[in-house]
C-alpha cells in the first residue's frame, strides 16, 4: 500500500448521474484508505451532442475529452465505465485498475409486460446500442427496435410517458442508482451477451505517475482484471469498436478462464458465437495477464473464421 500524502488526489469524471454515483463511489474508497480525493467533472462529446450514438461520430465520444485532460495534467486520475473506453491504447496512459464488477447483465423494463417472452407482436422497445438491437432482432424480428438517447432518468420518463413498451438497460446502472425495482426481467445471457466490460469500472492514470498508478492498484480485483482484460482483447482484436454489435463475456471460475464472444449483422439476421477457455492455475499474475488477452485473440480469431469481419464491416457502411 502505498504511503498516504498530503497531495489531493484529482479525480476526472462525467457529470451525468451514474458516472458520478461510479466516481463518488471510487472516491469513497480511496478516502477509506486514508487519501483525499476531488471531482473534477469533464463535458464530453456524447453528452453535448443529441441522436444516436453511433452518429455522433466515433467511439470514445464519452472518454476523450477525459484522456486529454489526464495527458495535459488537469486531474491525476479518471473513473470510466469500462464498457465506453475505446481499446485503443493512448501512448502515456494505462488502464491501471478495475474494481470488482457489478452485475454484468441487460434487463428489460417494462409497465406492460413481465418478461421478454411476453412482448406482443411488433412491440416498440427502446435502446440506444446497437448490440442490444441486433439481439433483439436476431430473436424477435418482428419487433420494431427504436433509438433511446439520455441518461437513466431520462429514459425511464419516456418509457412512462409511453413512448415504448419497454426499454433495455445495464443492470449495473439501475442498481447503482438506486432502481432496482424498475427491473422487470434479467435477459438471459444466451439471448443478450454483454457488452464488452459491461458492468465493470476502469480507472485510468498517467503511466509515468508512479504514485497514482500504486494508490489506484488498492481498488484493483483481480479476478474482474481478467475476465475483461480477454473480453478487451477480443474486441480489440475484431477491429469493431464498442459501438459495434459484438458481446464477450468473461468468467474466471476455479482458476479456469472463459470467454464467449458474439458478432451479429446490424439488423440481427446473421450471428457468429466462438469460446474458448485456459486454465490459469499455477502460474504469476503477469502470465495470466497474458494469458488472457491470449484467449481473447483466439476467440476473436475463431469469430473472425466464421464471417465476423464482413458483419462489423457491414454495420459501418451502414451507420
Amino acid at each position: 500500500m502505498s504511503e498516504v500524502t498530503d497531495r489531493k488526489l484529482r479525480l476526472g469524471t462525467r457529470a451525468s448521474a451514474l458516472a458520478l454515483w461510479q466516481s463518488n463511489w471510487v472516491a469513497s474508497q480511496l478516502c477509506e484508505l486514508g487519501y483525499a480525493v476531488e471531482l473534477v467533472e469533464i463535458s464530453t462529446q456524447g453528452d453535448v451532442k443529441s441522436g444516436p450514438i453511433g452518429a455522433i461520430g466515433s467511439q470514445g465520444v464519452f472518454t476523450k475529452e477525459i484522456q486529454r485532460a489526464l495527458l495535459e495534467d488537469e486531474v491525476d486520475f479518471a473513473v470510466h465505465s469500462l464498457k465506453d473506453l475505446p481499446t485503443e491504447v493512448i501512448p502515456g496512459l494505462c488502464l491501471t485498475s478495475v474494481p470488482p464488477r457489478e452485475s454484468v447483465g441487460d434487463v428489460l423494463v417494462s409497465n406492460r409486460v413481465a418478461s421478454f417472452d411476453e412482448l406482443p407482436e411488433r412491440a416498440v422497445v427502446g435502446t440506444g446500442s446497437m448490440r442490444r438491437k441486433a439481439q433483439l432482432l436476431n430473436r424477435r424480428p418482428d419487433l420494431q427496435v427504436e433509438d433511446i438517447r439520455g441518461n437513466v432518468d431520462t429514459r425511464l420518463e419516456k418509457l412512462d410517458r409511453g413512448d415504448y413498451e419497454a426499454i433495455i438497460l445495464a443492470e449495473s446502472g439501475l442498481k447503482r442508482l438506486g432502481f432496482l425495482e424498475r427491473i422487470t426481467h434479467v435477459i438471459d445471457r444466451t439471448v443478450m451477451v454483454p457488452a464488452v466490460g459491461q458492468g465493470a469500472l476502469g480507472i485510468e492514470c498517467r503511466e509515468e505517475d508512479e504514485y497514482v498508478r500504486e494508490v489506484l492498484s488498492n481498488l484493483n480485483d483481480t479476478t474482474t482484471f481478467l475476465a475483461v482484460t480477454a473480453e478487451r482483447a477480443m474486441l480489440r482484436a475484431l477491429r469493431a469498436g464498442c459501438l459495434a454489435p459484438v458481446g464477450a463475456y468473461g468468467q474466471l471460475i476455479d482458476q479456469t478462464l472463459k470467454l464467449h464472444g458474439v458478432v451479429l449483422s446490424g439488423i440481427g439476421d446473421q450471428r457468429v458465437d466462438a469460446g474458448e477457455e485456459v486454465s490459469l492455475a499455477g502460474i504469476p499474475l503477469t502470465d495470466q495477464v497474458l494469458a488472457a488477452e491470449a484467449l481473447g485473440q483466439r476467440v476473436a480469431d475463431d469469430l473472425i473464421s466464421q464471417g465476423a469481419t464482413g458483419l462489423i464491416a457491414e454495420v459501418r457502411a451502414d451507420s
